[in-house]
Parts: structure tokens; sequence; C-alpha cells
């Protein structure tokens, strides 16, 4: 028997990066494994290949989660079709970097909205059945950059912030009703976006790592399916980051 058979768990932003290798080793352990995309819908349908390959369900649902409505609407179809919902891994995220001078409006509101606001979005809708159900795990991807901050990152390091301070308070309100809510805070980790870096400043980067290294996402997957397997851990925040940053 696999760790997380009979499970049903949903991944926002689950067709690339970290996201895309949590919804796998959800898959791995048995979960079946509802994948958010808003935009890659060919790499979505991809891990959910590769997910049924390894014997598991899966299916991919395009929603906006930044809009309070197409949350809505995306998880009350996941509940319908599957009956319910064990396992919340809020992952999607976007950066627009740049200095507090020169960050405009747009850019603070769409990053905090897509960050964080999308978190109160699906926990909305999706916490009343784990209540119901007395078991559910959340899980919010927060990051080093909320602990530590970031250079012309003001706007991504106040929405990772607020999912540990949204997660301790909401695992306070569940923790009687079988529900935990923890986060992860991963450091730099290899995806995409960290390897297309100029190599110099990719180097700068892990020079700054106790480890001397980039983590790999199927850590933060490791981490999840740890989380999902704890029955005594909430509102806490596991730190995958090198040695980066510690408390």
């Amino acid at each position: 028997m696999k760790k997380l058979s009979g499970k049903i768990a949903v991944v926002t932003g689950g067709s690339r990066g970290i996201g895309a290798a949590v919804a796998k080793g959800l898959g791995k352990e048995g979960a079946t494994v509802i994948i958010n995309y808003n935009h890659s819908q060919k790499e979505a349908e991809t891990i959910v290949d590769e997910i049924k390959a390894m014997g598991s369900l899966a299916v991919a649902l395009q929603a906006d989660i930044s809009d309070a409505e197409a949350t809505k609407v995306f998880i009350e179809k996941a509940l319908a079709d599957f009956g319910k919902i064990d396992i919340l891994v809020n992952n999607a995220g976007i950066t627009r970097d740049k200095t507090f001078k020169k960050m405009s409006f747009e850019e603070w509101h769409k990053v905090i909205d897509t960050n964080l606001s999308s978190v109160f979005n699906t926990c909305k809708i999706a916490l009343p059945s784990m209540l119901e159900q007395k078991y559910g795990r959340i899980i919010n991807i927060s990051s080093v950059i909320g602990q530590a901050g970031g250079f012309g990152q003001t706007n991504y390091a106040a929405a990772k912030a607020g999912l540990v301070g949204f997660s301790k308070s909401l695992a306070l309100e569940t923790a009687k009703g079988g529900v935990t809510v923890n986060c992860i805070c991963p450091g730099y980790i290899a995806t995409e976006m960290v390897k297309a870096m100029p190599e110099n400043v990719r180097e700068a980067i892990i020079a700054m790592v106790p480890m001397k290294k980039l983590g790999e996402p199927d850590e933060i997957a490791k981490g999840v399916v740890f989380i999902c397997e704890s029955e005594y851990m909430t509102g806490q925040c596991l730190n995958l980051n090198g040695g980066l940053y510690m408390l």
C-alpha cells in the first residue's frame, strides 16, 4: 500500500517547476492528483501522463486562482468530480521583481493577488469539506525570501511572508478539526527559471548557500509528502534551503 493511496490532492501551479515535482511526488505515493494550471495546458497534460504512468489517477484543470470566482468554480468542480479534497498544496506563484522605487501598482497587486490572495481563495472553498470529513492537509509553498527578504522583491517577500502568518493563524482555527496547515519555505531551487539565469548570477547565488548547491524540486516534493503523513505537525515552516537561512 502506497503512503497516500485513496487521497485526493490539489496542486495549484502544478504544471512546471516545484509544482510539477510536487504533483508527481504525490502521484508516486498513490494520491489522485488534480493539477491546476493557468496558461500552461500542454505542460500540465504532460505531468498528468507521467502520473498515470506511475499507476495513479491525475487530471489537469484550468483556473486563474487569483480570481475568486474562477477559483470557486475550480474547487467545486474538483469536489464534485472526486467527492473530496484531502490535500491542498498552494504552490502557484509569480515574480515581478523591481526595486520599490520603480515598482508599479500593477506589479505589486499582481504578485499579491497570485501568490497570497489565491491561497485565501482556494482555502475558503476547500476547507469546509475538510472540516466536515475531519481530515485535511493544507500546505502553502512560501519562500526563504519571505523570511529573509530579497532586493527588488518587496511584493514577492510580502506575499510569501503573508503565507507564513496566514498558515499559522489558520492552523490555530483548524487544529481541533483534523486539518493541519503548514508552510514549506524553499531556498534557491534548480527550476527552469533559476537555470535560465546568467551563469555568473547563478554562481553568486550558489556561493551564498552553505551547502554550495541549488536544491532540487524533488526535495520540496519529499517535504510535502512528509507533511501529509504527519499527524502532529501544524502551524510550522519546513525550511528546505541548504542552510541559507536558519531560524
